[in-house]
């Protein structure tokens, strides 16, 4: 696979961050799998969401049941929509792979997100991950089905995802500190994504 394709994703979506807003559906079809994920953390909790895009409807939904959140992308320009949006939260312009907030979160979510990272990148995540979960906290993400690399497009250009194995993204999280609470592979509720949901130790 031609390395410029991942290196890519950030100037694409920034590019086209207009679009991205005009074009992300907003009719909630996660909230199932948010409403699971908002489960197992405490009320009121405090949400770290990495690749928040816009904040809508994702963020927007985790604010309207109570949460803070501190959201991350690397696009300046849906960082400023963020905080136009939702003045009172923390957004933060940042590549998910350099993250060292220096705070533990209730919850981490890397929705539509963690998958356009390269395979190397994504096992050092969840080293991240880690380092910003509170005990008790949850993680969530969503992945391809198997090991390997795909294009797809986004008005008209190459993007790029890419996945693990389901046997390495779950000895991952146990090697991290976290315990698969639930996956679905392709999820027909879900737009057919593959989520994982996982926790740490209380």
């Amino acid at each position: 696979m031609d390395d410029r394709s991942c290196r890519t994703v950030k100037a694409l979506y920034e590019k086209h961050s207009a679009a991205f807003e005009q074009l992300r559906p907003t009719n909630l079809v996660e909230k199932a799998w948010l409403d699971r994920f908002i489960t197992n953390i405490k009320p009121e909790g405090h949400i770290l969401d990495i690749g928040c895009g816009n904040a809508t409807p994702i963020a927007e939904y985790l604010l309207s049941q109570g949460f803070s959140v501190t959201g991350v992308d690397s696009s300046p320009s849906m960082i400023t929509r963020c905080k136009a949006k939702f003045p009172q939260q923390a957004w933060l312009i940042a590549d998910m792979r350099e993250l060292n907030l220096g705070i533990k979160f209730d919850g981490i979510l890397a929705w539509d997100s963690f998958f356009h990272l390269p395979r190397a990148d994504q096992r050092q995540m969840f080293r991240i991950f880690s380092a910003h979960a509170q005990a008790g906290a949850a993680l969530m993400f969503n992945t391809g089905t198997s090991d390997g690399e795909a294009i797809g497009k986004f008005e008209g250009e190459p993007l790029y995802h890419a996945s693990l194995a389901p046997d390495e993204y779950t000895l991952l999280m146990q090697n991290s500190g976290f315990q698969v609470i639930q996956q679905i592979v392709e999820d027909p509720q879900c737009g057919g994504r593959t989520v994982w949901l996982a926790g740490t130790n209380p």
